[in-house]
């Protein structure tokens, strides 16, 4: 992952899920299945999917692997799959 990941999805202008309009101060979530931003009412109904469970615990595993962090690094990537942020 290189390390301009923060800049580039933390501060996305539309939802990757449906291009609804995100301002700033807009609380926003990274995806568990594309890992692009989400409005939180595209997590909300991400949630709702019957595979969700699964594929948040697989999402989380692999992106712990491949980013080679640590569970406690509140500021990381993965913890943005997990808890809203604003740009």
């Amino acid at each position: 992952m290189k390390e301009d990941w923060e800049e580039k999805l933390a501060c996305a202008v539309a939802c990757s899920s449906c291009d609804k309009a995100i301002g700033p101060q807009d609380l926003r979530i990274l995806s568990s299945y594309t890992h692009l931003p989400i409005c939180m009412d595209c997590k909300k109904t991400e949630e709702q999917r019957p595979d969700y469970p699964e594929v948040s615990q697989g999402m989380i595993g692999q992106c712990m692997i491949e980013t080679e962090i640590l569970y406690g690094d509140i500021g990381s990537y993965c913890y943005h799959h997990f808890y809203p942020f604003k740009c």
